[in-house]
């Protein structure tokens, strides 16, 4: 093998020291910003703008708890339900969540078959999923009616401290709006996908693309979102 056919050995370019240094171990590999499109991308950065919302909320509900003088009402005196003259703890809010836990299975499985272009199924899995949470909100406003006739407010309640009513009506009515979008924006997606205007690039939103099946992930990571912020409000709020 002559010389000239022989490969060349790489130069090491030696790190530049400070913030040049890491801004160029930042922009290094390209790849994870050029291969992300501005949907994805945008709904990333809005989770992760809930995300903080979320935590403050729920950091504020446990702030209010550990310095409240006055005993915390009990979750499982609260939220128990009267089932055949028995006072069953918690039933309801376990309901709620294995509902809401089935939805990311319905979505995942949505999100599969949008990308086969399987149009009939991903559309009958996204209306599955919205429908699960329909039911979910129902039941959140059952639960809201309920704790209202009993005499829980904003600004007390019959079983202890007054911040238990303001703290269950801002973090469950915050993630149950959260849950109502998603509902709509899954029918209104679903409707899409079973027509096909990804196929035909019908004029509107949300398919601007010619087969362009994103828009299905991208309702999936805001709705495995919603899901996982109530495992934290389940377990936060209800169990402890």
């Amino acid at each position: 093998m002559s010389h000239s056919a022989q490969a060349k050995p790489e130069i090491a370019l030696p790190r530049p020291a400070g913030l040049r240094g890491f801004a160029s171990d930042w922009a290094s590999d390209q790849r994870a910003f050029k291969n992300v499109s501005w949907g994805k991308a945008m709904m990333w950065i809005f989770l992760l703008s809930d995300t903080f919302i979320f935590g403050c909320f729920l950091v504020a509900y446990m702030t209010a708890r550990v310095s409240t003088a006055i005993a915390w009402p009990n979750p499982s005196t609260v939220f128990a339900l009267s089932i055949g003259g028995k006072e069953i703890p918690l039933i309801l809010i376990a309901i709620m969540t294995f509902v809401l836990i089935s939805s990311s299975g319905t979505m995942a499985m949505a999100v599969n078959y949008g990308y086969r272009r399987d149009r009939r199924k991903a559309a009958i899995l996204m209306l599955t999923t919205a429908l699960f949470g329909a039911i979910f909100v129902g039941m959140q406003a059952f639960e809201w009616t309920k704790l209202i006739t009993e005499g829980v407010r904003p600004w007390g309640n019959p079983w202890g401290a007054a911040q238990f009513g303001s703290t269950f009506f801002m973090i469950t009515g915050f993630h149950g709006t959260h849950v109502s979008i998603g509902v709509i924006f899954l029918v209104i997606i679903a409707r899409k996908v079973w027509r096909g205007d990804f196929d035909t690039e019908k004029r509107g939103f949300f398919t601007s693309r010619k087969g362009n099946y994103e828009i299905v992930e991208i309702m999936g990571l805001y709705w495995h979102f919603v899901d996982l912020v109530w495992v934290f409000i389940f377990a936060f709020f209800y169990l402890w």
